[in-house]
């Protein structure tokens, strides 16, 4: 008969020391599994702080390329390329000038960094519309889904000529994966990646990003991106972008949606992503200052949360950070004993 008082199956067995923690812990995060957003302003010869996320700026072109060196120094997986411009028009031409502040920004990517890392570029006209919307309008003010497919076609054309080796449709058009991956086809760029946000969901953690990029949004975007209440529609939205043939998929925002994440996880045949978006970072920094939580511990979990629901790779502020905070961990150092210690080490 057992005895109450002295279990015989004691699961803290594995958790003793650090050493036998790190030996079975079972999700791992390793710098080339982070992707760092970055938000490159027209306009601006030095950087400018973004005031809803502490830590986060504007880059100019000089300190862009900066940037991009200390990125690849902390040994990330990629960067991910928004555009700031200084002049906005009803259908976002600034996105397919090959002058404009994203497409140059791309340029300076591939060449300084291109090697070392992915450069990746949002193929989304909310940035470049004065009226602030992922698509261009209809006369009754709509958004035209099949009008802005059109222009998603023409941007992926100028992102992949610029260098980018992965755009990345953010827009949620119905169809948006099989026009861009067409276009691009059809001209030569077969080597081009296709990242689909698949299950991006109309979400309020998106408002420190909307500073980020001076969106002009007056309304909401609920007639395009996901009902948060809705789990099937998100997988839908995956199967269909697979089908169109995206080669990565993603799941945006990440923390507040890891059943999504880790049901589509499960049924994707392509590498899965998720992006912790700026009000999930927002958050974090702002608790952490408040002296509320922990940081360090609160980047390492979110992250490793992230990972641990099925992400193969996660978008984040803190990517260059967590990456050098990963580097800096030293592994327990076994010393060789000597002649008076005991038996040298072979």
């Amino acid at each position: 008969m057992s005895d109450p008082l002295h279990p015989v199956i004691r699961p803290r067995r594995l958790r003793s020391t650090p050493a036998m923690r790190r030996l079975v812990v079972e999700t791992r995060v390793h710098p080339a599994d982070l992707v760092l957003p970055m938000f490159i302003r027209e306009g601006i010869t030095e950087p400018v702080n973004i005031a809803s996320m502490p830590g986060v700026q504007h880059h100019s072109l000089d300190s862009f390329e900066r940037a991009l060196v200390e990125a690849a120094e902390a040994g990330i997986g990629g960067v991910m390329l928004f555009g700031v411009p200084e002049q906005k028009d009803a259908v976002g031409s600034g996105a397919i000038d090959p002058e404009g502040i994203l497409n140059v920004a791309t340029r300076i990517a591939a060449s300084a960094v291109g090697d070392a890392l992915v450069v990746q570029t949002d193929l989304c006209l909310d940035e470049f519309t004065d009226h602030g919307h992922c698509g261009v309008l209809d006369a009754a003010g709509r958004v035209d889904n099949d009008a802005s497919l059109l222009v998603y076609r023409d941007m992926a054309l100028a992102q992949a000529a610029a260098g980018s080796q992965l755009v990345s449709l953010s827009g949620m058009m119905d169809g948006q994966v099989a026009a861009v991956r067409d276009v691009l086809d059809a001209n030569g760029y077969t080597d081009t990646a296709v990242l689909a946000y698949a299950a991006k969901y109309a979400s309020a953690f998106y408002g420190p990003f909307r500073d980020a990029v001076n969106s002009s949004l007056v309304g909401d975007r609920r007639s395009y991106q996901i009902e948060p209440a809705n789990r099937r529609e998100g997988l839908r939205e995956v199967e269909l972008d697979i089908a169109e043939g995206a080669d990565v998929i993603m799941v945006k925002p990440a923390m507040s949606y890891l059943d999504v994440l880790a049901e589509t996880a499960a049924i994707s045949p392509v590498p899965v992503w998720a992006y912790q978006v700026s009000g999930e970072y927002a958050m974090i920094q702002a608790a952490a200052a408040n002296g509320w939580i922990d940081r360090d511990r609160a980047i390492a979990e979110s992250i490793v949360s992230i990972r641990r629901a099925g992400a193969d790779v996660v978008l984040s502020y803190f990517a260059v950070e967590f990456a050098q905070m990963l580097q800096s961990e030293k592994p327990l150092r076994t010393p060789t004993r000597g002649r008076k210690g005991g038996r040298r080490a072979k």
